[in-house]
This record gives structure tokens, C-alpha cells and sequence, in this order.
């Protein structure tokens, strides 16, 4: 049978069972790395395609349209420079006889070569054909290149031997090779094991190795012969269509993060349904719900209100049509976790929250700050100046803040540090604190992440505010500030997180303010900087990237944040307004007279002190361009003591006309210094109005 000229190419690495949390990116970095050295080395026929598969057993890449040899490439090559090559006769010389046979060409004259410059001097060049690499050739140095260990994301590098006694290293050891081109089997060896036609399908419902009759039925022929379904993305969509359908009306506990492990441990996923004990109903559900999924990767089962269910599912890697044992297996397994976590629930209700306060000085937070209860003591007193400024419950606050961390002590937190805060607050209400209080314990981590919900409460919101702002100041206060991606103490997110409260709660407080508060409760902490500006600036910048993400541009936001706003309130109400003010016929216009003005008055250091004086405007110009200032700038304040800023900014559209005519006819810098100094007053009162929402000037092109 003739070789094809190009057809579909089949890799797969069979080895033992591959860390689950690391197969995605095996998965993609294998097919991927082998995709693109073959489509670098001209071996692909139109544009790339290919299909990755990784299961707990195996890597696998099919790629569409593979060529069995690559075109011939057109080579230039140097040879040697003309003085080398010609002796003073023009004579070839021994030298370009030498580097002729070496390069393969013995027979060539030096009428057979190219002169030209290479930029320094003349130099002979040599054209000609080059064969294209063999699939063979060129798939072998993929594989080399790909599986190298520092080129795909291992997380720990395995050393083992073959038979033959050879030290290998690779993620997991590996068993077989399966190498197709169409039908034909290419000859390519990988970590020690030469390649063929067959593989291993599921270990327990298969049987016997499994012969792949062609590339393009890799997939379908693991699927029926091999029990096995190869696609990583297509098993993560079995699993989730069969959980949903399993759940029978109750909704599914799926993190996606669970679903991809579990996806990483089956080849052939079926789902099946446990129970437990009604009794363990009574424990919070979050603990229950993290231990199945932790400790026994089990998907969780709640009612339309979110309410946890006896029921559980599995994922299994069996099919069986008596599969009573794996059910009761599963079962046996997670009541002892489940047993666990309702001693830990009961022990920790022991225990008021207020009694574990104290042990908190036996935590250390961070060498140079202190212990973890001297930093709720700062932010405990934070909180009640931050309830003073927001006119909220200032008891209520540090009460709250007084209590949030303690939770960090019980035992349920010990064992699952993710439900710090959730744990609090179940424990205060068991206490009998205000359930803004107990509510505040888990409200003051938020927002996590990007897009996590905003505390709700007053209470939570002073205390979330507090906990980040207290964080921030310190951290960066002794030398830790982010640095290139290093950002061991998440301040980027605490800032982010600041600043979402301040925006999208319009919280009428001062940043500025906020930042010197809290340094202020460092007064007793050595060592520790007074980095208020430094933090400020690096707000802005994280607010940048947020209003970047709410679909303002850059102008936009230039123009909004150049007047160093420290009140984030009305942020986006002055976004919208310059958004509204740049669709104006007249924006162009007065950005760029705006930015004019920013010039002159910068050159002059500034508007002179003390106004403009009436009797000194000479000209018609000036004349008309202060009696249209003195009746919009009225109508400009009215609108921004009332939070207008669009009407603010659309009444400055009537100073158009006579701001280019006075630059039209006014000299600025005129000779006589009264003069001089009352139009540059004029243009001072006229910046200052036409900056009152934001600096326009920004808006110029």
C-alpha cells in the first residue's frame, strides 16, 4: 500500500494513572507542543487542526492533514567572503573547495555561486534545494522536544528504568506508544518504547490490547472496543449530563474545579447515588458539602431553595448492573468524614466565639506586625472610626470586628481553612450575637475574588472595609508592596476589593481619609511607613483596570481620574457624563481650547491671585467670553451641588463660541503685566469651570 501524502496523524502515550489535577494542561501542552513542532517544520497541509485527548491513562493528539514528507525549502547560504575565496588572481582557492564539499556540493564552480554583499563585504552564497524532513524525521524531533521534562507542566518529575535497565524520567512511567499516519504505523520511539498500531483500553471492562485500524477512528474505536472515552472535554460533558439527570429535580453541587478532577480520575464515568444518615443534616451544610468534595471528590445534592440533601452522587469507573457494593462502599467511606465534622460542629459550639478571641495572640501574623489579636485590635478600632465616618452602628462594627477572626481557633476551621468566616458566623449566632454581627463574620472576607458578591450589611461593609484597608497599610507599610507578579499578601485584591465597596456601594467616604485612619492605628508598631500616597496611586491604577473592564475607555477614565478624585462615589456617574459630554459637537472644540489653557496657565505658573477685573477687559473678545462665563458658571454649581455632572458639563457647551473667538482675537500675553495678568485670571476662572467634572483636556486628540 502507498504511503498517503497526507492524512490524519494519531499519537498516543500510554503510561499509569496521570495526577489528576495536573491532566488538563498535560493534556493540552502534550497535543499542542507536538501540533506546532510538526506545523514548524512545513509537515502540515493548510492551516493546523488538531484534537486533544487525555484521560487518567493517556496523552493523545490526532492533527489533521499531516504530510508524509515536507516541500523541498529554497536555501540562500553563505559560504565564504570573496577575499577568502578568490586568491589574488581570482583564482578559487583551496578554502572554498573545503566549505563547497562540506556543505555537499564538491562539483560546484564558482559561476554556480550568488556575489553579493552580506553588509560588510562581498561574499559568495550558494542556492539550492533542500529536501524536506520525513514525518519520521520530523515527528521524532516533536516527541524529543515536547516530552522533555522542563517543557510540560509536570508537577513532580518521576525517575524510573525499563526493563532494558534504562533510567527514565517522565511524569508517570509509561507502557506504549501508538503512532499513526492514516494506517500506516510511523517508525518513531518515545521514552524508551518504539511505536505500533495497538493500545490498552479501560483496565477492568475491556480485554486485551486494542488495534487502532486508522487515525481518524481513534477516538470512536476506544469508545466501543476500549471502554474508553479519550476526549477530556467530551468525559467532563458525560459526567455532567449524567449527574443532572441522576439528581432528579434536586440541583447539583458541581464546582468545576470538581468536575475537572473527576474527570481526570475515570475513563469510563458512571454516576451513581448514595446516602447518609439524616442525623448529620443538623451539622452547617457548607461543612458537609466541603468534606464530600475534598476528602471523596462526591457531588452534593440540594432542594430548589438550596437546602442539602441526604442524597449524594458518585462518580464511578465501573459499569455494572448490580452496583450495590460500589453504592455501599461510597457510603461507608464518607460517614466517618461526615462523623468528624459533626464533632468538630458540637465541640467548637462549646466554646463561645469572645472566649477565643485571647488565643489569637498566639498566632502569629506577620513578625514585624505583630500577633493576629494585636491586628483585630487595629481593626477593631479601624471599624469603629470608619462606622463613625459612614454614620452606621459603631458598636455593631467593632463587635463585629472584635469577633470575625476567631473562628480561625475552632476545630471545623482547623480541619477545612476554607470555611473560615462561614464557621463564624454559625458559631455567633449559636452565641447569641446580633445577626448583623454574626452575618459581618462572613461578609468581611468579601469580595473574594473577581465578581464575588459585595458584603451586604452596613456592619459587614465597615468590617470588610477595615480588614483590606488594615492589611494594605501594614504590608505595604514594611516593604512588602506587590513587585512584578509577586503579590504574596493578595494586595491587589484587597485594594480591588476596597475599591468595589467605595464605587458600587457610592459609599460618600474619603479614600485619603480611609488610608490615614488606618496608618494611624499603627502608631504603636515600629518600622511601620507612612505609604498613604504610594497606596492611593496604586488604587488608581487598579481602578483604571476596573472601569476598563465596565467598557470605559481610556480618555474616559484619563480625563475622570487626572483630578485625583478621593471620593469614588460619583465615579461613574462622571464617567457617563464626559461619555455623554464627548458625543457634543462642541467637546472637540473645548477639549482642545481646554488644553490650551492647561498649557498657557502652566507656563505662567498659574491663574494670578485675586480675579478678573472687569475694567481691565479691553477687548470685545474678552469681554464677551466673561459675561458668558458669568452666566454659565451658576448654572454649572447648581448642577453640581445637585450630582448633575452631564448637566454640568453640557451647560459648559455655550462657552464655544466665545472661547475661540478669544483666542481667535485676544493676545494673552500682552505687553502691559495688568493685562497680561487679567486674562490669565479669565482663563483661570474658565479652567476652573470647565474642570469642575473632569479635566476634558484629557478628552483631545
Amino acid at each position: 500500500m502507498t504511503h498517503p501524502q497526507h492524512a490524519t496523524l494519531l499519537v498516543e502515550l500510554l503510561t499509569e494513572e496521570l495526577p489528576p489535577k495536573a491532566l488538563a494542561r498535560l493534556g493540552d501542552a502534550f497535543a499542542e507542543g507536538i501540533a506546532q513542532r510538526l506545523a514548524a517544520r512545513d509537515l502540515i497541509e493548510g492551516e493546523l487542526s488538531f484534537e486533544r485527548y487525555a484521560t487518567p491513562r493517556r496523552l493523545a493528539v490526532t492533527i489533521k492533514n499531516v504530510r508524509s514528507v515536507a516541500p523541498e525549502k529554497q536555501v540562500r547560504e553563505k559560504v565564504l567572503p570573496v577575499s577568502v575565496a578568490l586568491d589574488k588572481d581570482g583564482q578559487p582557492t583551496a578554502p572554498l573547495a573545503k566549505k563547497l564539499a562540506a556543505l555537499g556540493f564538491p562539483d560546484f564552480s564558482v559561476n554556480d555561486l550568488e556575489r553579493a554583499s552580506d553588509g560588510k563585504a562581498d561574499a559568495f552564497f550558494l542556492r539550492y534545494a533542500a529536501p524536506g524532513a520525513t514525518l519520521a524525521e520530523g515527528l521524532q524531533a516533536a516527541l524529543d522536544e515536547t516530552l522533555n521534562v522542563s517543557k510540560l507542566p509536570i508537577p513532580k518529575v518521576m525517575t524510573y528504568q525499563r526493563p532494558d535497565g534504562t533510567n527514565i524520567q517522565f511524569v508517570r512511567p509509561a507502557h506504549r506508544l501508538t503512532v499513526l499516519h492514516g494506517e500506516q504505523v510511523v517508525p518513531v520511539t518515545a521514552l524508551g518504547i518504539d511505536s505500533d498500531d495497538t493500545t490498552l483500553g479501560h483496565r477492568f471492562l475491556s480485554d486485551g490490547l486494542v488495534a487502532i485500524q486508522h487515525a481518524d477512528t481513534y477516538a470512536e474505536t476506544l469508545h466501543h472496543k476500549g471502554r474508553v472515552i479519550a476526549g477530556f472535554a467530551d468525559r467532563k460533558e458525560d459526567i455532567r449530563t449524567q449527574l443532572l439527570a441522576q439528581a432528579e429535580g434536586d440541583q447539583v453541587v458541581m464546582p468545576e474545579a470538581l468536575l475537572d478532577e473527576v474527570t481526570s480520575l475515570v475513563e469510563w464515568p458512571v454516576v451513581y447515588t448514595c446516602r447518609f444518615e439524616d442525623e448529620f443534616l443538623q451539622v452547617p451544610q457548607e461543612c458537609l458539602i466541603l468534606t464530600m468534595q475534598t476528602n471523596q471528590k462526591y457531588f452534593a445534592l440540594t432542594d430548589a431553595n438550596g437546602k442539602l440533601r441526604s442524597r449524594f452522587l458518585i462518580v464511578s469507573n465501573i459499569e455494572t448492573a448490580t452496583p450495590g457494593d460500589i453504592i455501599e462502599g461510597n457510603e461507608r467511606v464518607v460517614r466517618p468524614r461526615l462523623a468528624d465534622a459533626k464533632f468538630f460542629f458540637e465541640q467548637d459550639k462549646k466554646k463561645p466565639l469572645a472566649d477565643r478571641v485571647p488565643l489569637l495572640a498566639n498566632v502569629v501574623y506577620h513578625n514585624k506586625l505583630g500577633s493576629a489579636l494585636q491586628r483585630v485590635e487595629r481593626v477593631e478600632a479601624l471599624a469603629g472610626a470608619i462606622a463613625t465616618l459612614m454614620g452606621t452602628d459603631v458598636a455593631l462594627a467593632k463587635r463585629a470586628a472584635l469577633l470575625a477572626k476567631a473562628d480561625l481557633i475552632t476545630d471545623m476551621v482547623g480541619e477545612f481553612p476554607e470555611l473560615q468566616g462561614t464557621m463564624g458566623t454559625y458559631y455567633a449566632r449559636h452565641d447569641g450575637e446580633p445577626e448583623e454581627v454574626a452575618l459581618a463574620c462572613t461578609e468581611h472576607y468579601q469580595p473574594r475574588f473577581s465578581g464575588d458578591a459585595l458584603p451586604a450589611t452596613a456592619t459587614g461593609t465597615v468590617v470588610a472595609l477595615a480588614d483590606k484597608l488594615e492589611t494594605l497599610v501594614g504590608i505595604w507599610g514594611i516593604g512588602l508592596q506587590p513587585t512584578g507578579e509577586k503579590d504574596p499578601f493578595a494586595l491587589r485584591r484587597h485594594a480591588l476589593g476596597v475599591l468595589r465597596i467605595l464605587v458600587e456601594k457610592q459609599l460618600p467616604v474619603d479614600l485619603v481619609e480611609l488610608l490615614r485612619t488606618a496608618y494611624a492605628q499603627f502608631a504603636a508598631v515600629p518600622n511601620v511607613a507612612d505609604s498613604t500616597q504610594a497606596i492611593y496611586d496604586f488604587c488608581m491604577d487598579r481602578l483604571r483596570g476596573l472601569l476598563r473592564e465596565r467598557g470605559y475607555s481610556a480618555g474616559e477614565i484619563d480625563a475622570v481620574l487626572a483630578l485625583n478624585p478621593t471620593r469614588l462615589n460619583d465615579v461613574v456617574a462622571r464617567l457617563d457624563a464626559v461619555r455623554e459630554f464627548s458625543a457634543l459637537t462642541e467637546a472637540a472644540s473645548l477639549a482642545a481650547a481646554n488644553k490650551r489653557i492647561s498649557n498657557i496657565l502652566k507656563k505662567s505658573d498659574g491663574a494670578p491671585v485675586g480675579g478678573v477685573q472687569v475694567n481691565l477687559l479691553i477687548e470685545a473678545a474678552e469681554k464677551a467670553l466673561h459675561a458668558q462665563l458669568e452666566q454659565v458658571a451658576p448654572r454649572v454649581q447648581s448642577q453640581l451641588a445637585a450630582h448633575d455632572y452631564t448637566g454640568a458639563l453640557t451647560a459648559l457647551a455655550a462657552l464655544r463660541e466665545p472661547v475661540d473667538t478669544f483666542f481667535n482675537d485676544v493676545m494673552v500675553n500682552a505687553e502691559d503685566p495688568a493685562l497680561r495678568a487679567n486674562r490669565l485670571a479669565l482663563l483661570g476662572a474658565l479652567h476652573q469651570q470647565m474642570n469642575c467634572v473632569a479635566d476634558i483636556s484629557r478628552l483631545a486628540a
